[in-house]
């Protein structure tokens, strides 16, 4: 007697077991270059058994936007309303950890959420925000919290921006105790550059092809990259579409341009900062308050070049892969000197949370460009690295 066959069984969890690689593929790909077949492959299904569960990519995209933001506000609500701030912010950071891989979908990809599903995303959020406010006000009570409470926030987040290896539970704690340190920041700790050193200015579009650039890169910041056409960037230049072509072979050339000038720039704005700067913590504040001041000055292209990157293809985004990489060597360096006591995988997680406290409060405050908010911004950046 031939015993029958034991038919595959279907894991109760499979819906959120597709959320979690369809977050890692969205945040590795990006929205448009992901692909429905790439996700079922990584869940180790067919593309058919996953439209079972999702009717399109969209829809999965819009849970996997949603599902560090639903642990959040789920996990703060079982946070006793009394809690202290560590303890809030504790619990942040432990759903950030968790959703390390995909979480970080809200920072750049949300743009391609319709509207309504925006406005969800943003409100849940705003319960976020609201409640880590509430802790440090308590804290600490002075003004300022919320831009303070948002760049706590922003320390925090910035672990779904990078692959830094640290054992879980030390990650935590250099993240929570960098939050907490932006949390308490007061006016008595500002901080100044040891010299003072504007950004390097906006190139001034001198060519043809500089003048396309400089129109396109707006829009890839508003609407996103795969959303605009040859056509808007022709119009904006007063070209007629064919003609861009002689310019650019490919709108593709055109966001790979616009990446390396923003890496450029970005590289210029570090050596500027660190000219004749011989002391490791001044070292660290000049870094910080220039990539402050370029953070202002080149909003739009930092948006472009951190949202973008993600869906070039591999050829393309390797220089520009180890132009960031050679970005936070130098500001791992730096740090080091100042915190002699720091292994290099602690380093390179406080300067990505120093990054994440500008992308985060440099919102909050619309990037209203003026000294007191380069200042206060650079004062928040310093405190997130531990000095």
């Amino acid at each position: 007697m031939t015993a029958e066959p034991i038919a595959a069984t279907r894991p109760r969890n499979r819906k959120q077991l597709i959320v979690g690689a369809a977050g890692r593929v969205f945040s590795e790909r990006g929205y448009h270059a992901a692909s429905m077949e790439e996700i079922a492959a990584a869940v180790g299904i067919t593309a058919t058994a996953l439209y079972r569960h999702f009717p399109n990519k969209y829809a999965l995209f819009a849970a996997c936007a949603n599902v560090m933001v639903d642990r959040l506000v789920a996990t703060l609500d079982e946070v006793p309303s009394e809690a202290d701030l560590a303890e809030v912010l504790g619990a942040v950071t432990r759903v950030a950890v968790a959703h390390r891989e995909s979480g970080g979908l809200y920072r750049w990809e949300a743009r391609y959420l319709e509207a309504e599903d925006r406005r969800l995303l943003k409100a849940k959020f705003a319960r976020v925000v609201g409640r880590v406010c509430e802790g440090v006000r308590r804290a600490h009570p002075r003004p300022g919290a919320q831009v303070r409470a948002v760049a706590a926030l922003g320390a925090i987040g910035s672990i779904t921006q990078h692959h830094n290896s640290l054992a879980r539970r030390r990650l935590e704690e250099e993240l929570l105790a960098s939050a907490l340190r932006v949390a308490a920041t007061t006016p008595d700790q500002a901080v100044r550059p040891p010299r003072s050193i504007g950004p390097p200015a906006r190139p001034v579009p001198r060519t043809r092809r500089a003048e396309i650039l400089a129109a396109a890169v707006p829009l890839f910041a508003r609407d996103g990259f795969a959303k605009v056409t040859n056509g808007q960037i022709a119009r904006a230049v007063g070209l007629a579409p064919s003609a861009l072509y002689r310019h650019y072979a490919t709108k593709v050339d055109i966001l790979v341009a616009a990446c390396l000038q923003a890496a450029a720039l970005l590289a210029q704005a570090v050596e500027q900062s660190l000219d004749e700067v011989t002391d490791p913590r001044d070292a660290v504040v000049a870094l910080a308050s220039a990539y402050v001041g370029y953070s202002f000055e080149h909003t739009g292209l930092i948006s472009v070049a951190e949202a973008e990157v993600a869906g070039l293809p591999d050829e393309l985004r390797r220089p520009l892969i180890l132009a960031q990489r050679e970005h936070i060597a130098v500001w791992e360096r730096q740090l080091r000197l100042a915190r002699p006591e720091l292994d290099a995988r602690q380093a390179r997680v406080l300067v990505h949370a120093g990054f994440g406290v500008v992308v985060e409060a440099g919102r909050r405050l619309r990037w209203q460009d003026s000294p007191e908010n380069r200042d206060g911004l650079t004062t928040l950046v310093v405190r997130a690295l531990g000095l």
